[in-house]
Formats: C-alpha cells, sequence, structure tokens
C-alpha cells in the first residue's frame, strides 16, 4: 500500500472468515461467488479443492487444477479475475521456500501442515 501498487483509496485489505467445509468444487465455487457479492475483483484459487482424499484409493479425489477449471466454467463468475496459485515448496539448494518448478523436482522438498504438526511434537526444527 505504500508502494502504491494498489491506490490505498480504491483499496480494503480484511479477512473474510468463512470456515472450509470440505465440500470440494461445490465449496470453491461458494466461496468465489460469496466473495464475488461482496465486492472482490480477484480470487485466488488454490490446488485441489479442499485438499479431498479419495475414500478407496491413495490419491486425491480431485485433480489439482479442478477448482481453477471449475471456476472459470461456472455461469456468473465472469467479472471475477481468477488468479491461479502458485506451489511452493523448500528449495534444498538454496535453502529456502521458492516457487516450485517440475523440471526440477528433486531439489524441492514439500513440507505439508501434517508434517509440520508431527515436526513440532517431535520437538524437530523444520528445515
Amino acid at each position: 500500500m505504500n508502494e502504491r501498487v494498489l491506490e490505498p483509496e480504491n483499496t480494503v485489505l480484511a479477512i473474510f472468515p468463512s470456515p472450509m467445509l470440505y465440500a470440494g468444487p461445490t465449496e470453491v465455487q461458494w466461496h468465489a461467488k460469496a466473495r464475488l457479492n461482496a465486492g472482490a475483483n480477484f480470487y485466488i484459487v488454490g490446488r485441489d479443492p479442499a485438499g479431498m482424499s479419495h475414500p478407496v484409493k491413495d490419491e486425491n479425489l480431485f485433480h489439482a487444477d479442478h477448482g481453477r477449471d471449475v471456476l472459470q466454467m461456472a455461469p456468473g463468475m465472469g467479472s471475477l479475475e481468477i488468479i491461479p496459485f502458485r506451489v511452493a515448496a523448500y528449495n534444498t539448494t538454496i535453502n529456502k521456500m521458492d516457487f516450485f518448478d517440475p523440471a526440477r523436482k528433486e531439489i524441492f522438498q514439500f513440507i505439508s501442515g501434517s508434517k509440520m504438526r508431527a515436526l513440532a511434537r517431535s520437538g524437530a526444527t523444520p528445515p
């Protein structure tokens, strides 16, 4: 704001309290539509909708870009600019977080929330 990348007189930065219900693509549309109705112009959509696991297979229920794809096809969302979430991971060559590059996947370490909680419980220091 101080650098005026966004105009302070026309910008509202606020928290929109809405807990995750783990409802998949339906929830992705609900969150986006709720924000659109509240006046948002942009919506950052994450990877798979709410991280739902498949009930039988050891994989995600939805493709990683499913939420974004559904929003781009949803009626009534034309005025909302969908901004895809860029995946970040720990880059072991520079020893810090970095945007994931699939061409160099061997140098990245993904640290999930579950892994961070396990590290905290054991007293280990995360990378």
